[in-house]
């Protein structure tokens, strides 16, 4: 896939960093497709972690990453987050617009 869809976040080139095993990597590519955005994406061997990966994501060296116009986004949740962020005239809303709700939304992702 080539570049951003229609919606916020300047239209910049997307792409995605991951391994096809990866649940995380699923979890990203969902959400890039209900955004309806379209997207590069750019296999990780894990054995063998590309320059690319260790430039992008020097801390934890971990799949995936979402590369937005050249800045990286690391973390599935947070690539999400961002994605919901970035785009809000794309596809449905990630998260509740009601503060407390968006609270106990963010919460429940993360304690289970």
């Amino acid at each position: 896939m080539a570049a951003a869809g229609a919606g916020g976040g300047g239209g910049d080139q997307l792409t995605v960093l991951g391994a096809w095993a990866s649940p995380f990597l699923v979890r990203v590519r969902l959400a890039l497709h209900l955004k309806a955005l379209e997207y590069e994406y750019v296999e990780v061997d894990l054995k063998d972690k590309s320059d690319l990966l260790l430039v992008f994501n020097p801390v934890h060296k971990k799949v995936p990453v979402l590369l937005h116009g050249g800045k990286p986004v690391c973390e599935s949740m947070l690539i999400v987050q961002y994605l919901d962020d970035a785009f809000p005239g794309s596809g449905p809303a990630f998260l509740p617009a009601d503060p407390h709700d968006r609270a106990v939304a963010r919460f429940l992702t993360t304690s289970f």
